[in-house]
């Protein structure tokens, strides 16, 4: 609890004071107390992030996002949105001030402010460190179905001078036309650099044991065979996920389809020695992109 909460209680801050030196409560940071000792749990280490500031907070970032359900984005540091001009230090709790009414896009989950899914993403989207980071958390948020390209498309028209706004547009444009991941952005954007026919993306497929399947990038070509890229990222050198990989591949080849694979390395280090041994195989050339 806050102090300002126990005063509101009608708790003396003498009392508060003695437990404390007791070491009955212990003190999370100059504004948070907590009746339980010891390294505080990941939910309580977000209440104190919240209860920390004097004015509005929410969970942002991929706290947030960690809360509205989406996998492989979660860090040991909270991220809290909040708009006082004050410093602020807790340990374990990033602030983020922002002059934006972030109240108005959250919502209450087990009693604190959350932003919804679209801000989270697109704010820590646009103050990522590195671009592919910035691209991978949206589209993980579409891949995850926690929301549409569509969707974030509409938020982004609400924050006309947010960072790198423009790549996230152009991102958002690839993503709501198929594209799952960054990986996928990464290798339409890589066709279009070398003037490659653009690829079908995340085309249904039935494998040699009934199973229904996505492919990453398949191009219909002109002597009727398919051409099927499947792209493999960091994960998949885990012995187990290699073998279903390979499982995979093989139950894809058919009569005139053609299953080649390649490392997500390749498509963001290596783009032209990739272009260039698809046009090997037979994909198309339609010119250079302007872009």
């Amino acid at each position: 609890m806050s102090r300002r909460q126990l005063a509101h209680l009608g708790v003396h801050r003498d009392v508060v004071r003695r437990r404390l030196l007791d070491e009955r409560w212990v003190e999370r940071s100059t504004e948070v107390i907590s009746t339980t000792t010891g390294p505080p749990s990941a939910a309580q280490l977000r209440w104190i992030g919240l209860l920390h500031p004097r004015g509005p907070a929410a969970l942002a970032g991929r706290s947030a996002l960690a809360e509205h359900g989406l996998r492989g984005w979660e860090a040991e540091t909270v991220t809290v949105i909040v708009s006082v001009e004050r410093h602020l230090d807790v340990p374990d709790v990033s602030y983020f001030r922002s002059r934006r009414p972030f109240v108005d896009w959250s919502r209450r989950r087990d009693g604190h402010l959350v932003l919804d899914v679209e801000p989270a993403a697109l704010l820590l989207a646009a103050y990522s460190t590195h671009p592919r980071t910035a691209v991978g958390v949206v589209a993980a948020c579409v891949q995850q179905r926690l929301t549409t390209a569509d969707r974030l498309q509409a938020f982004l028209g609400q924050l006309p001078a947010l960072p790198r706004r423009r790549m996230l547009a152009d991102a958002l444009e690839d993503i709501a036309g198929g594209s799952h991941s960054v990986t996928e952005v990464d290798v339409l954007r890589m066709c279009r650099a070398a003037g490659l026919q653009p690829p079908v993306r995340q085309r249904a497929r039935t494998d040699a044991r009934g199973v229904r399947r996505w492919t990453d990038a398949e191009w219909d070509l002109p002597d009727g065979t398919v051409l099927v890229l499947e792209i493999d990222g960091a994960f998949h050198m885990d012995a187990r996920e290699w073998t279903a990989d390979k499982r995979r591949h093989r139950g894809l080849v058919a009569p005139g389809r053609v299953v080649v694979g390649c490392t997500s390395y390749e498509v963001r280090v290596e783009p032209e020695a990739l272009a260039a041994d698809l046009v090997a195989l037979g994909v198309p050339t339609v010119g250079l992109s302007a872009a």
